[in-house]
């Protein structure tokens, strides 16, 4: 009963904090109409065998509003699917965009940090922001404004609006609410942004806006050219160099559908959760917290029941129904669907282990990859 008790209060306590988190500390920018002049803004847009879903990504980028003098800039890295093609054929004459070639990563640079550092090296000289998107993201017509704008007013070096993900199938609502739910739910994010520390740090890169020359005082991209975690490890970068990083709510100016298959987001999550746990025996222990804190109570109170302990089993319930909440607060907060998602968290949960234990396996046996480059 003691044990039962503790994870009663754990998960209060967590669940909590997400609900002062997401209500208090969680920023939202504006979504009405706005207008920023603040100097040249570059949208920055990484492209590799995108072709079959970049178009809603290039005409939401073509269709922003707000930003008076606004570059696009789009990298080809390497695509053999024809994605230049799409690209042009949407841009047609618009002489905002701008499509570059990428070159092939050297030796010590992962792929996606050398074709958002070549974009960031390339781009107009005049450009004060830079804003990455990834080819999944549409923004609505205000979005890069409302950004900009949140940047500013936070006196942030680096804004990171994490976007509403797009859930479809099973799988999906299993495991893509987790993403917003552990940092809600596990970082404190005032002291995150009022910290120095590097270790406290989030980013999604999906969406992620920088002052440019912050960015380059943290080295940019050429900072973390090895990194999987190249979001996160920038955040952490711009920390060391003396800047400021925000997390805000982007659910209103972006959407995402990040992997179309099971096999894509299990691969997706399995090239990268080695590097958001660290160590194989920290990544144990945090599995198993999560395990006991958010798996084991229903099963706790099933078996309880069986054993005639009622008693048990009501707070086993509890500890089992603070958790759904936790997860029902973060949905409503970052644009998801709560219910009747969040009443499988347990299996979310394990899923997430399951992944978890695959990414180290496939890292130790180093067969690590993703869009037909190695990983580790």
């Amino acid at each position: 009963m003691t044990v039962v008790l503790a994870l009663v209060v754990a998960v209060a306590a967590l669940t909590a904090h997400t609900w002062v988190n997401a209500t208090r500390w969680l920023r939202r920018p504006t979504d009405r109409p706005v207008e920023v002049r603040t100097g040249t803004v570059a949208v920055l847009l990484p492209l590799r065998d995108e072709a079959d879903r970049v178009t809603p990504c290039l005409r939401a980028l073509l269709a922003q509003r707000g930003v008076p003098d606004l570059r696009i800039m789009v990298l080809d890295d390497g695509s053999t699917d024809g994605t230049a093609d799409v690209v042009r054929a949407v841009a047609g004459d618009d002489r905002r965009l701008t499509l570059l070639t990428g070159v092939a990563p050297p030796p010590g640079w992962l792929g996606k940090p050398h074709a958002c550092w070549q974009l960031a090296t390339r781009t107009d000289p005049a450009a004060t922001v830079l804003a990455f998107v990834d080819a999944d993201v549409v923004l609505t017509p205000y979005a890069v404004a409302a950004a900009v704008a949140e940047l500013r007013a936070a006196g942030a070096t680096l804004l990171s609006p994490y976007p509403r993900i797009l859930v479809r199938t099973v799988a999906d609502r299993l495991v893509q609410p987790l993403l917003q739910w552990l940092w809600l739910t596990f970082l404190p994010l005032r002291a995150m942004e009022r910290s120095p520390r590097p270790s406290l740090a989030a980013a999604g890169g999906q969406f992620l806006v920088v002052d440019r020359a912050g960015y380059l005082r943290a080295g940019g991209h050429a900072a973390v050219a090895d990194k999987v975690l190249e979001d996160i490890e920038l955040a952490r970068a711009v920390k060391r160099s003396g800047g400021r990083i925000a997390l805000a709510d982007g659910s209103r100016l972006a959407a995402c559908r990040m992997y179309e298959s099971w096999p894509q987001l299990r691969d997706g999550y399995t090239k990268s959760l080695w590097a958001s746990f660290g160590h194989p025996v920290a990544a144990a222990a945090a599995v198993t917290m999560l395990l006991l804190l958010y798996t084991a109570p229903p099963l706790v109170a099933v078996a309880a029941l069986a054993a005639g302990a009622p008693v048990v089993a009501a707070a086993a319930l509890a500890t089992y129904a603070l958790g759904v909440a936790g997860r029902a607060v973060s949905a409503r907060a970052t644009g998801g669907r709560a219910w009747p998602d969040a009443l499988v968290h347990p299996v979310s949960v394990v899923v997430l282990g399951w992944l978890t234990l695959r990414s180290y396996h496939l890292r130790k046996r180093r067969r690590l990859t993703w869009r037909g480059r190695p990983v580790s």
